[in-house]
């Protein structure tokens, strides 16, 4: 697995590997649960899988030409690693409620096999090219796929940590 989706896988696992699944339920007020923020990557990876998956059906990367705004997004989160606080979620990317014993071993399986896609995109395509777009930074290559997610789930594996009063890791990027 590429060292980002294998930091991830990491981080995840350190984050709710051993929560109770009451542990999991548990969030402040108006707030995503651990099962709940497991269940959004989730839904990520899955959305991931399924663009890359037509990528490779087509034959061709399905990624539309970058706008200023998709370089600086991408540019901030890529790059720099910064995922702003306090932006919703798109629509497909909320929790819908699948039980949380079912969402934490599928996190872990979606992400090798994002991983596994993301390696075949880029085989195919080469490393350079944009394969598909995020619909909120833009078109990605598959190396920027994988940072992205890297960056927004260790955004997420904090807020696990904090919901379940975990003492915060290292973060070192």
């Amino acid at each position: 697995m590429n060292s980002y989706l294998e930091r991830l896988r990491r981080e995840l696992e350190e984050a709710a590997g051993g929560a109770s699944l009451n542990d999991l339920k548990r969030a402040p007020v108006g707030k995503w649960n651990a099962a709940q923020i497991l269940e959004h990557l989730l839904l990520t990876y899955e959305a991931t899988n399924r663009g890359m998956a037509k990528c490779m059906e087509h034959g061709v990367p399905l990624a539309t030409r970058a706008t200023l705004k998709d370089r600086v997004a991408t540019l901030l989160v890529v790059n720099f690693g910064y995922l702003p606080n306090g932006r919703k979620a798109p629509e497909r990317a909320v929790p819908q409620g699948r039980p949380a014993e079912e969402v934490r071993p599928a996190v872990l399986t979606e992400l090798q096999k994002m991983s596994a896609g993301l390696d075949d995109c880029e085989r195919k395509f080469g490393a350079a090219t944009k394969i598909m777009d995020h619909p909120i930074i833009g078109p990605l290559t598959a190396g920027q796929w994988r940072k992205f997610h890297w960056v927004h789930g260790r955004h997420h594996a904090r807020q696990i940590r904090e919901r379940m009063g975990k003492v915060q890791s290292r973060m070192a990027g």
